[in-house]
């Protein structure tokens, strides 16, 4: 019987603790040791009041943006806190970055409306611009992220007229044991390196420098889960070996097969 192809690779997952399952399983059911390294830790926002005062105002919304099951989960947590029945919210309609965001947001009794074909921003905006049901001018938008993301959707939203507003739902913070985490699993050795967001990119940077590595880990291909996170390894000095296609941890793991075998 032939190998699996990544029997006796050690990939490196970046991803939240909480979120690395899927990946990791993935690899090793190719063979692979996922040696995880959480780079992510998700924290509530430095202040409730701007999450909340949406929140208390969700039936005023045309629209709810949410970007990662991560906005989903915190979103949903502060609607259960502040007694908030999302399921009763029949005409607010959403539109999810993922079918994994799409899927959390249907279990929190939310009704989606509108998910892009391709998993980043840019294609949100586009589908929504474009699609039947959304027209722009005089829409009432409310677009819950990380803390520091990108601007992609609020302002071409607002160059189309919509009214949006931006609230912050929860924080990325580097994990305290990262950089020692990194050390010990760069000292046994690593093939490959796995990245499904920009904030994991920036993070293992921050993590690497932490430690006294040197950046970008020498030797170690990077495998991005799509072009803004590639875009991103390339403004921090890595160029990516390979890219997801589609977008999505599925792809992100085959990306890893066609690097680690030329």
């Amino acid at each position: 019987m032939s190998a699996l192809p990544l029997t006796g690779r050690r990939v490196l997952v970046t991803r939240a603790l909480h979120q690395a399952g899927k990946l990791s399983e993935g690899l090793r059911a190719l063979g692979a040791e996922a040696v995880e390294v959480p780079v992510l830790e998700i924290r509530p926002p430095v202040s409730f009041e701007p999450l909340d005062v949406a929140l208390h105002q969700l039936k005023s919304y045309d629209w709810l943006i949410l970007t990662s099951a991560n906005a989903v989960r915190a979103v949903a947590e502060r609607a259960w806190v502040l007694e908030i029945g999302l399921h009763q919210l029949a005409r607010l309609k959403v539109a999810a970055v993922g079918e994994a965001t799409a899927a959390a947001a249907r279990k929190a009794g939310l009704q989606v409306a509108f998910v892009p074909d391709a998993y980043v921003a840019e294609s949100l905006v586009e589908g929504l611009l474009e699609g039947l049901q959304f027209r722009p001018s005089g829409q009432k938008i409310l677009l819950a992220r990380a803390a520091v993301a990108r601007d992609v959707i609020p302002d071409a939203l607002r160059e189309a007229a919509a009214k949006v507003d931006v609230v912050d739902a929860y924080r990325n913070v580097l994990p305290e044991a990262a950089p020692e985490q990194l050390r010990r699993a760069l000292a046994e050795g690593i093939d490959a390196a796995t990245f499904t967001s920009s904030s994991s990119a920036t993070h293992l940077a921050e993590a690497s420098r932490v430690a006294g590595v040197a950046w970008p880990l020498a030797g170690v291909p990077a495998v991005s889960i799509g072009p803004i996170t590639s875009q991103t390894l390339w403004e921090l000095g890595w160029e990516p070996a390979g890219e997801a296609s589609p977008f999505d941890v599925a792809g992100l793991i085959d990306a890893v097969v066609r690097v680690l075998h030329g």
